[in-house]
């Protein structure tokens, strides 16, 4: 599920130049997860809470910093990583646990986590379909879809928002340091092959649902980790794609 959802919102991050707010959020989830075990409550809702709070501030400050919208990214980044070691030091017997979401593990999921996966998977598919065309037009002029009268600081923050769920449930399965290679490492393949959009959206999650799968599968065979077995197998897609491509130029 994850391997589908990400793709999908990855492409238009990508394409707006975001590609970087996939680490931001995941490291002000991380600082919820701890918050979550310092608190005794579920830690995977209370990153999500935190994703979601730290999307509602990206937009606030990409609007206060038009001229410079990346700031906003630098600055919620900054603040996550900041507040995630402060609860760190609060909490030194949770450690190991919040070990599982930096670095990811499959082993570890509940059926509530799945359950939470599912739900935001629909979500993000739905408001998706809902909104395909105006994030398109958005993404390729936004400065048409605002003579259009498209309600640019909505599509935004619904981007976002969608950023935020699917980075918080996917810290615990990829890990919060390696979860923003999902978002873009698929698109990065499909655009190097794709002469259309709507092909690199249908390649990218080709690239990720197989990435995915194939690198569980070896994971399990061999005992390796599994988030790490993931993303270097996308990486290694990526170097094999640019080495076709560029032979058969």
């Amino acid at each position: 599920m994850i391997g589908l959802m990400a793709p999908l919102l990855g492409i238009f991050l990508v394409l707006r130049r975001l590609s970087m707010i996939g680490d931001t959020l995941a490291h002000v989830s991380i600082a919820g997860v701890a918050l979550g075990f310092l608190l005794g409550v579920y830690p995977l809702a209370v990153g999500l809470v935190f994703a979601l709070a730290a999307s509602l501030a990206i937009e606030r400050l990409r609007r206060a910093y038009r001229t410079y919208a990346e700031l906003s990214i630098a600055i919620i980044m900054s603040g996550g990583i900041a507040l995630a070691t402060f609860l760190f030091t609060l909490g030194r017997g949770f450690n190991m646990d919040v070990t599982s979401y930096l670095f990811g593990s499959i082993y570890t999921l509940s059926r509530t986590d799945l359950w939470l996966v599912l739900a935001v998977t629909v979500v993000v598919l739905v408001m998706l379909y809902a909104f395909f065309k105006e994030m398109f037009l958005i993404m390729f002029d936004e400065d048409a879809a605002a003579v259009s009268g498209l309600p640019l600081r909505t599509i935004n923050l619904l981007t976002t928002m969608l950023t935020a769920l699917v980075i918080g449930v996917a810290i615990k399965i990829v890990g919060a340091l390696l979860v923003s290679a999902l978002l873009t490492v698929p698109v990065a393949c499909s655009l190097v092959v794709a002469r259309s959009f709507r092909r690199a959206v249908a390649i990218a999650v080709a690239y990720s649902e197989a990435a995915v799968l194939l690198g569980l599968v070896a994971a399990g065979i061999w005992s390796w980790a599994p988030g790490a077995t993931v993303v270097l197998l996308l990486i290694a897609l990526l170097i094999g794609t640019l080495l076709v491509r560029g032979g058969l130029r």
